[in-house]
């Protein structure tokens, strides 16, 4: 299967900070807006599957409200996002306070996520610095050289069916409910806070509306916004066309541009996504919130010469498995079928 280039020719990059810049800046009106219009209506809908669980409306009417409230959560989810770059509010503290409550939303701890979120920033398509925050990510070398437990591994991981089934439940239920000392004091903190706050509405629910009737409103909700999460997330890198460098060839605003998609969706996706399908933007700038990012792209010539990445061709990525560094783009595993094996790779190994 052939690439197609992702990105035209070099842009004047001391001219595209410049033009990008602008749009950095928070605006509480923008941001308290957007919290009006979709936790409201993300927590009536929750109150409103609970009266009809408490009211024995048919299950089929409480699963139909299951895809808008998990649309919302994964707006929210953005939300939080952009709380962790300090960019939804200009105030650090309204961020934090904000990015706390909204983390509880979608069962993710504001100071552990933010640490290894910041970490993939910095080393998003750096091929000496994968595995924190990011989605494992093998050279062909690498996986030639690799034991063959390492390579089943690795095989799981990058099947459709477990990313996109088993990942999302995991997630949000069982790795981000685990403290990890490794990311600091404030991360552990911010796990043990989340999980605090997530027993006591679980018990509230229980002895209240009856834990059945919980799980089956919540459980659906955060598996569906998980699982287009989690698609969002891996297309966002793992293209036709992303760029990988080693770390003494690896720039900043490069890796930005060339190795982040512009995951060109349909409006209303695009509103329940926030606006994340203009990934490279994200990463060219992080501190611009989600609410300017297409106003960004509108207004930047350079940015406007990217070319998107539909739906459709996102599609291709389920078969994109490895970087080939000598061809410079992703293969399938089917490509290096029948290759020899290979000893003295350097080695990625999976993050959380």
């Amino acid at each position: 299967m052939s690439q197609t280039p992702n990105r035209p020719a070099p842009v004047d990059r001391a001219a595209l900070a410049r033009q990008v810049a602008p749009f950095g800046r928070s605006s509480t009106r923008k941001g308290t807006w957007q919290l009006v219009n979709t936790v409201i209506p993300y927590v009536g809908l929750h109150v409103l599957m609970v009266y009809g669980r408490l009211h024995e409306w048919p299950l089929a009417v409480t699963l139909a409200l299951v895809l808008p409230t998990a649309a919302l959560m994964m707006r929210v989810f953005i939300f939080f996002h952009d709380c962790c770059h300090d960019s939804f509010f200009d105030s650090r503290t309204a961020n934090r306070i904000v990015g706390t409550i909204t983390g509880v939303l979608t069962f993710t701890p504001f100071d552990d996520w933010k640490y290894s979120h910041v970490r993939h920033h910095t080393t998003a398509g750096d091929l000496d610095n994968r595995g924190t925050g990011d989605i494992w990510t093998m050279t062909v070398d690498e996986y030639l050289a690799a034991p063959r437990l390492k390579r089943l591994g690795y095989r799981l991981v990058r099947n459709p069916f477990f990313l996109l089934l088993v990942v999302p439940f995991y997630l949000p239920l069982i790795a981000y409910r685990i403290p990890r000392p490794s990311a600091g004091r404030a991360a552990v903190l911010s796990v043990l806070l989340t999980n605090a706050v997530l027993a006591a509405i679980a018990i509230t629910a229980w002895r209240t509306i009856g834990l059945q009737n919980y799980l089956i409103v919540q459980l659906p909700v955060i598996v569906i916004a998980w699982t287009s999460g989690v698609w969002l997330f891996y297309v966002q890198h793992q293209f036709d066309g992303t760029h990988w460098r080693r770390h003494h060839e690896w720039e900043p605003m490069e890796a930005a541009l060339n190795g982040s998609s512009y995951y060109k969706l349909p409006r209303v996706l695009q509103w329940f996504t926030g606006n994340i399908g203009l990934h490279h933007i994200h990463h060219l700038r992080p501190r611009i919130p989600n609410y300017h990012l297409q106003a960004c792209q509108d207004s930047v010539p350079s940015l406007q010469r990217v070319k998107p990445l539909t739906i459709r061709r996102s599609l291709r990525s389920v078969a994109m498995n490895l970087w080939d560094e000598r061809q410079q783009k992703l293969v399938s595993f089917r490509a290096i079928r029948g290759m020899p094996r290979r000893a003295g790779s350097r080695t990625a190994s999976p993050a959380r």
